[in-house]
């Protein structure tokens, strides 16, 4: 890739995050089961949860995005991934103990917690698919 020569535009966030998955519908149930999110859209291939109306979580069935998607509007290009992926998810400061509760409640194991340097607190744990889950409250990061 060449260097461009121009200033970047404005980027203002992460929107969606995706992950593939083996079972789609057992993966839907595990998401919405533990986290409670509305559905936004679904069909064979995929599913798109509305994440605390600021984003969305996709999960994709693996192989079935191989394919360019043609809709009237225009083409999604194909995409795919494989292999135990990471993401993490935002929870308020001093609700971790609850969640923690949740998830032992739910026979999920908490593959590891601890507190960051800046203050922050992360939760670390499996889903169905192997993928890394972890749920952070504010100062994990400088900007959050």
């Amino acid at each position: 890739m060449n260097k461009p020569t121009t200033e970047a535009p404005a980027i203002t966030g992460v929107i969606e995050t995706a992950l593939y998955v083996s079972d789609l519908p057992r993966a839907i149930a595990f998401y919405q089961g533990l986290f409670g999110f509305p559905i936004l859209i679904q069909d064979h291939r995929f599913c798109a949860f509305d994440v605390a109306g600021r984003s969305i979580l996709l999960l994709f069935l693996r192989g079935a995005s191989l394919d360019p998607v043609k809709l009237p509007w225009g083409t999604i290009p194909p995409h795919e991934g494989s292999g135990p992926w990471h993401f993490g998810l935002s929870i308020p400061p001093g609700s971790d103990g609850a969640w923690e509760q949740r998830l032992r409640e739910a026979g999920i194991t908490i593959e590891s917690s601890f507190n960051w340097p800046r203050g922050g607190r992360s939760i670390y744990f499996r889903d169905l698919d192997n993928h890394a889950v972890e749920l952070l409250t504010p100062g994990v990061w400088e900007t959050y």
